[in-house]
């Protein structure tokens, strides 16, 4: 062990700072930091959706309708909603962050002064106190301390540190002073290095998001073709019907678009006529709607002390189905505490060292308390749950005289205590028992380390002027300190449980001392373990996740790559963590929660944080996830059978023009049969499991609606252009038609009805009946004769029963299933050998992939076909009452179905034939050899065409020539 400096530390002088400043030898600042706020807004201002408002906008302020711009107040909304939460999710997270330590004590030109953590420069002697954070590597020079690496490492346990060993930073001293060497600075610090691997920008993985962009990104390359075709079919109308009306035959197209008066007018009531029905192929409503719902659940959260720093991250973690927990912070609180004392039987009887312990208190008792008590002033985490257990009244101990304390030394494993009483040691059994006396009781040692850490407790003569022990020590009894497990983690974990998501425990610390903290909790198949430091291949780590639940010795980097595996498997993994070891890991998961009283790294990165470090509130995100993606399904489902019957009627109107709703009529229909039912449905309470996928499930119920108005829409056109009704006519007409089949899929994702339900779906027909009936010259509303009436009535009708029966039919659609490859995920093909070896390739890419299988399903068919010739050469061969040879020793050929067919016609007549094999052909087909020893040619028709088949006595040749014509 390095001495210790016997000179006094006088640090770096200032013309040594100076010029470590000058080289760039500082101690910046490296932390992973929340992103600005010019990050944020341009993020949420840069989007797709947006541009295309835009651009849609621009082409009404260029037709003059200023008043037509109204659908810019959703865009406005839904970016607002968005920046509001960003920023709320920054202030908050920034609030968090506080390091530990804000100054650090640093020895410079022999004296002590307070520096801020960036002031620090390479070989400073920093002074570090218990409770100070470590602000940069360095190298202990003078004093012992013990250290909790667990937010670096994972590891619960305290580390000794004496002259020479490491500090790293990150990491707190528990107790003890030291003088250090700064080592590192800035970037080259352990976490540094770490929190720089998960600088790496991380994608949201959300269904909802990305079947949002979707519909966005289709709509987006639909619209262009279909906007322009029916911005010409409009403005050619209009010059149809001018140049019939002026009588004006000869004047051009072109002609009239550039010099006429009238045709400016035409041309701005055709774009605005064509913005009007590509608004309609937006689903602006439902990224309102998505955006509103996902910010209510979040303000839900938040009343709950859980910030979520992104909207879609709720609805990630309810479609988790891997949620890969952290030990230390997670389920352990991160402080120790004592599971139970067991009291040994003294053989000698109580001796002198057990004078003057009160009759009332067992020896195991007072001796631990005690100890606990000596050390109170520097007390680590041991001594700390010592103490917390005796301050109990039910477990209190009189105080002894304190003659002399021993503190706890790595090197000898004990700590103890002298009083007017006697004297005792604390310690690890093998370190303070003589080896007979540890062999009386290794085995309930033994028993109980396998779930907690053991320490005995034994009772010595005293101890020397060096602090040894001295006489033999007598055992007293043994206690067991474990990590205290957080009170309401068993009840949270049975929780996942029930919803079936994997959990897996990934820790720095013992697999052992994991996998019984595991059990405790209720975790499946924690029996399980494994030790990572064996986990040194990629296959190795693929095996472990397929098979255990527990892995122990994690390093950072593994629990990376654990999270990626169970990804290459098609799970959704959830990490929870709170140290910068869990940094790598919790930016690889698709959801990541943090501790608040982590690391700043670890909050920065995780898309939730427990403001109250309560692993208890997780299951109220699970549940507004839930909420918020079952009711989004629902409502999504009214705002995109809208797109798709605008993007249907659209594409139909550019051959039969016009477009038949008026905006005012759409705007009934907007609100009272998709966004007010939208938004009503989309914020009821739902806890129901998320099944199958986002967008599939929206599509199968928008579908048959969005089918329904459009052959209703259809009809009406139909009924219009036979019976030359106006244009206000076959408006209405198509309005009462999409409000019947509107109202049927309002109906339908309703069921079951409940009294909110029932009062929903009343107030929207009857607010359509007040629309249409009572404000009929409001919404541009016809009056129809009592003909047309029942007409609309039939179509209506026809359309309702068109939608039930296509939505009954995509009821009974089944869901796509998709399996993994065994063993490695998606995008591997992993191929068993006959002594057990395993080859893997990659499937490549999916051009690849469509080569492989018109191979293979070529050399099948081909082998069919081969099998089929083979067998019709047989069945020629045995209607001429012989049978082919076949080489000594050769395989008797495939018998294929084409052959057993043959045969079976053959013998229905009772006389069945047999191949003759080439073993019958040598011992009892002598006659048949001889009188086959000449060559004999046969030609035989096949599918693939003619077979010459070759007899002799070695056998017969089958070639395939080239097809000819006969």
């Amino acid at each position: 062990m390095p001495q210790e400096h016997a000179t006094p530390i006088t640090g770096l002088s200032a013309a040594e700072v100076a010029e470590r400043v000058e080289r760039g030898q500082v101690n910046l600042n490296m932390e992973l930091k929340t992103k600005s706020v010019r990050e944020l807004v341009i993020e949420n201002l840069c989007t797709l959706f947006n541009l295309i408002n835009v651009v849609l906008a621009a082409l009404v302020i260029a037709a003059g309708s200023w008043k037509n711009l109204s659908f810019l107040a959703i865009v406005v909304l839904n970016t607002g909603i968005g920046i509001v939460q960003a920023l709320r999710s920054k202030r908050m997270v920034d609030k968090l962050t506080l390091l530990a330590t804000k100054k650090a004590r640093v020895v410079r030109d022999g004296e002590e002064v307070e520096l801020d953590l960036e002031e620090i420069v390479l070989d400073d002697i920093v002074k570090i106190g218990r409770g100070d954070q470590i602000p940069a590597d360095a190298v202990v020079i003078k004093g012992s301390a013990q250290v909790n690496e667990s937010l670096l490492t994972g590891e619960s346990d305290l580390i000794r540190k004496d002259p020479g060993a490491t500090l790293m930073s990150g990491s707190f001293l528990d107790s003890g002073l030291v003088y250090a060497r700064v080592v590192h600075v800035g970037a080259d610090n352990y976490v540094s290095r770490i929190n720089n691997e998960a600088k790496y920008v991380k994608k949201v993985n959300s269904e909802i998001m990305r079947a949002l962009n979707a519909i966005v990104r289709f709509a987006s390359v639909i619209m262009v073709p279909l906007g322009l075709a029916l911005f010409y079919a409009s403005v050619r109308e209009s010059f149809e019907a001018w140049a019939a009306a002026s009588g004006a035959s000869s004047t051009g197209f072109v002609d009239w678009l550039l010099a006429t008066e009238v045709s400016g007018a035409q041309v701005s009531a055709a774009v605005l006529s064509t913005v009007g029905a590509l608004l309609g192929m937006i689903p602006q409503g439902l990224v309102l709607l998505t955006s509103s719902v996902l910010a209510i659940a979040t303000i839900r959260l938040a009343r709950r002390k859980v910030l979520a720093q992104q909207l879609y991250c709720i609805e990630t973690l309810a479609r988790v189905d891997v949620l890969c927990l952290d030990k230390t912070g997670t389920i352990t609180s991160g402080r120790m505490e004592v599971e139970g004392t067991y009291p040994l039987a003294v053989a000698a009887g109580p001796g002198e060292a057990l004078r003057g312990v009160p009759d009332t208190v067992p020896a195991l008792d007072f001796a631990l308390a005690n100890i606990a008590r000596a050390s109170a002033e520097d007390a680590n985490e041991t001594a700390k749950a010592l103490l917390a257990y005796y301050a109990r009244p039910e477990n209190a101990v009189p105080e002894a005289e304190l003659v002399r304390a021993i503190p706890f030394s790595s090197a000898k494993k004990w700590s103890g205590a002298s009083f007017t009483c006697g004297s005792f040691v604390m310690g690890a059994a093998q370190f303070v028992l003589a080896s007979d006396a540890y062999a009386e009781i290794s085995a309930e040692v033994s028993r109980l380390a396998s779930t907690c850490r053991v320490l005995v407790v034994a009772a010595v003569e005293g101890f020397d002027a060096d602090g040894d022990m001295r006489g033999r020590a007598t055992p007293l009894g043994l206690v067991t300190i474990r990590d205290e497990i957080r009170a309401s983690a068993a009840e949270t974990i049975g929780y996942f449980v029930e919803q079936g998501v994997t959990l897996n425990v990934i820790s720095g610390d013992d697999p052992r001392t994991v996998s019984s903290i595991a059990q405790v909790v209720g975790i499946p198949g924690a029996g399980a373990y494994v030790d990572a430091t064996t986990l040194d291949t990629p296959a190795k780590v693929d095996a472990a996740v397929d098979r255990y639940h527990v892995f122990g010795r994690v390093t950072p980097m593994q629990k990376r790559e654990l999270v990626q595996a169970l990804q290459r498997r098609g799970h959704t993994v959830a990490m929870t963590g709170d140290g910068v070891n869990d940094v790598l890991a919790l930016k690889e998961a698709d959801c990541s929660v943090a501790m608040a009283a982590g690391s700043d790294a670890a909050r920065n990165v995780a898309e939730i944080v427990l403001v109250e470090n309560d692993f208890a509130a997780m299951p109220a995100v699970v549940a507004e996830g839930r909420r918020s993606i079952n009711n989004l399904q629902r409502s999504a489902a009214l705002f995109l059978t809208k797109t798709l019957f605008s993007m249907g009627l659209a594409a139909i109107c550019i051959a039969f023009p016009p477009y038949p709703f008026q905006p005012i009529q759409m705007t009934l229909i907007n609100f009272f049969c998709i966004g007010y039912p939208g938004f009503v449905l989309g914020l009821e309470a739902n806890r129901a499991r998320v099944e199958g996928i986002f967008l599939t499930n929206v599509v199968k119920r928008a579908l048959p609606a969005a089918l329904g108005v459009l052959v209703g829409a259809c009809l009406n056109m139909a009924l219009c252009s036979f019976a030359e009704l106006s244009a206000a006519t076959l408006s209405t007409m198509c309005l009462v038609t999409t409000s019947a089949v509107g109202c049927c899929l309002i109906a339908r994702i309703s069921w079951p009805f409940t009294p909110l339900r029932i009062a929903l779906f009343i107030s929207i027909v009857v607010g359509l009946a007040v629309g249409i009936l009572g404000f009929a010259d409001f919404f541009s509303i016809a009056r129809l004769s009592l003909g047309m009436a029942v007409e609309l009535v039939v179509v209506s009708l026809l359309s309702c029963a068109l939608f039930f029966a296509l939505a009954r039919a995509m009821d009974r659609l089944q869901p796509r299933r998709t399996h993994s490859a065994s063993g490695f995920g998606r995008g591997v093909q992993v191929k068993m050998g006959r002594s057990g070896m395993r080859s893997v390739r990659s499937t490549r890419s999916a051009l690849r992939r469509f080569w492989w299988r018109s191979r293979d399903r070529f050399n099948r068919y081909v082998t069919e076909h081969r099998h089929e010739d083979a067998a019709a050469a047989d069945h020629a061969f045995r209607a001429e009452g012989s049978a082919p040879q076949l080489p000594v020793g050769a395989a008797a050929p495939h018998r294929s179905r084409v052959a057993e067919q043959a045969d079976g016609a053959e013998g229905a007549d009772g006389k069945r034939e047999h191949m003759i094999s080439g073993d019958a052909s040598d011992h009892g087909g002598q006659e048949a050899g001889a009188a086959s020893s000449r060559p004999r040619k046969t030609a035989k028709r096949t599918k693939s065409g003619f077979s010459s088949v070759t007899k002799s006595s070695h056998g017969i040749h089958v070639t395939m020539p080239a097809r000819k014509k006969r």
